[in-house]
């Protein structure tokens, strides 16, 4: 079987933002499970996901209908758009702040075909798809979610990968 030649692209990236709720949302303190406070179950979760060409979204920009979504989404969830904090005696607890989730638009110049079908796993050039914005990568009074959406990896699909503290 030949090796295969890695496949070599680059990513430009726009400045993080974050995206809070579409609307106000209660400002309040979430206690976690004392099972939360357990540190080899505090970690990042990196994930993708791949899109599909849908002839009904014709002329929309994904990055556009994916940051309001996650505005409208974060209403009804916002404790996501909160930060994780330490509180009295170890305790973990989610402040509610409705500061929002971190959010990145890019552009890569390969095509989501360039990838193989089927992708194979695990995906190649992962690290570079997923950008971990510095002061990001710990658990504790960072965003709970991180997203970043890659709208020209072709004119078919598109590439989303986001990033979640998990518990």
């Amino acid at each position: 079987m030949a090796a295969s030649t890695p496949l070599s692209f680059a990513v430009r990236r726009c400045e993080p933002e974050l995206v809070a709720p579409a609307k106000a949302t209660p400002h309040e303190l979430r206690q976690l499970s004392d099972i939360d406070r357990q540190l080899y179950i505090q970690f990042q979760s990196p994930n993708y996901n791949l899109y599909a060409h849908n002839p009904s979204m014709q002329g929309k920009d994904p990055v556009k209908v994916i940051k309001e979504a996650i505005a409208q989404t974060l209403v009804y969830y916002y404790p996501f758009a909160g930060r994780i904090r330490q509180g009295p005696d170890n305790k973990v607890i989610v402040e509610c702040t409705g500061e929002g989730v971190l959010f990145i638009e890019a552009d890569a110049d390969a095509t989501v075909e360039q990838f193989g079908d089927p992708i194979p796993s695990p995906f190649p050039c992962f690290e570079e798809l997923l950008y971990n914005v510095p002061g990001s990568e710990g658990i504790h009074n960072t965003p709970l979610l991180s997203f970043q959406v890659r709208h020209r990896t072709s004119l078919t699909k598109f590439i989303q990968s986001f990033i979640v503290n998990c518990f």
